[in-house]
């Protein structure tokens, strides 16, 4: 039987590669005539609303300015049930960081926990329960290693934006429509700026504090998701610039734990179902009729 936590493993597995725009590929486009002009069509010029590029200065230059800091974060990733109608799952993790080469990432819930660490020459990815820990040589910033541990683990962090050493260029770097919406005062405690943004792969509604310029919310869905499911990423308890720990960005625990490989996970194989064994007394009666 495949047990709750190998589901939940995959389900992340799928909502972080959803999330950086990798599971769900573009639909074929279906055989069209050829056009009589050959004439490329120009591409439609990026609707930026200055007001709403505004916010998202504010708010990346805050972050970028930064030495380190900490922040909680909650992510929702929904997923189709087996009828239909789509679940909701939720993750919680807790966050610190300090440029240019540090980060540690604690996952308390609801899944199974796990642990994250980067402390400017090796990551270690450890799962506290199964005392498992894949460690492997790591570059020198945020940035590259983001990348790497991507490419290699198939590790992704909702936040990475967040940061990352320029997050106004991360953000809004491909995108084509830009505005802001207005202002609430029910998200975060406070009240906060919500800007709209889209790129040929994604829309992104971003809540940033009117008064502090952090994120609070972003939600987000994916042009290559048939099913529009949604993203929601909440961030809260907010320090910037607190004086972190060295040891902070490495564990003990970790250290003296199994080895594994750094190596994405792999889908859960189907049960092999066996022949039926045959008794004695069928296989005499086979070989009289030969």
């Amino acid at each position: 039987m495949v047990s709750y936590q190998s589901i939940w493993r995959t389900l992340l597995l799928v909502a972080s590669l959803a999330l950086s725009g990798g599971v769900h590929s573009q639909p074929a486009a279906a055989k069209q005539t050829k056009p009589l002009s050959t004439a490329k069509a120009a591409k439609p010029a990026p609707e930026l609303e200055a007001k709403a590029l505004d916010v998202l200065r504010a708010m990346s230059g805050r972050l970028a300015a930064a030495r380190s800091m900490s922040f909680t974060s909650v992510v929702t990733h929904e997923s189709p049930s087996r009828i239909g109608p789509v679940l909701a799952y939720m993750t919680k993790s807790e966050v610190q960081m300090q440029r240019p080469d540090k980060l540690r990432v604690l996952t308390l819930g609801d899944g199974p926990a796990s642990e994250f660490y980067f402390d400017g020459k090796t990551m270690t990815a450890f799962a506290p329960a199964e005392n498992l820990a894949a460690v492997a040589p790591a570059p020198s910033t945020i940035d590259a290693m983001l990348k790497l541990v991507f490419d290699s683990a198939a590790i992704y962090f909702p936040f990475a934006d967040v940061i990352a050493a320029d997050p106004y260029e991360t953000i809004v770097g491909a995108m084509t429509v830009a505005f802001y919406i207005g202002q609430s005062n029910v998200v975060g405690g406070t009240t906060t700026d919500m800007v709209a943004i889209a790129s040929d792969s994604m829309f992104v509604q971003i809540w940033v504090g009117a008064d502090d310029k952090l994120p609070r919310m972003m939600r987000a869905t994916f042009r290559g998701d048939p099913l529009r499911l949604r993203h929601q990423m909440e961030l809260s308890d907010w320090k910037l610039d607190p004086v972190l720990a060295e040891q902070a960005f490495t564990s003990l625990n970790a250290a003296n734990a199994k080895k594994v490989a750094f190596a994405a996970p792999q889908p859960l194989a189907a049960p092999v179902k066996k022949a039926p064994a045959r008794s004695k007394a069928s296989l005499a009666s086979t070989s009289k009729q030969q």
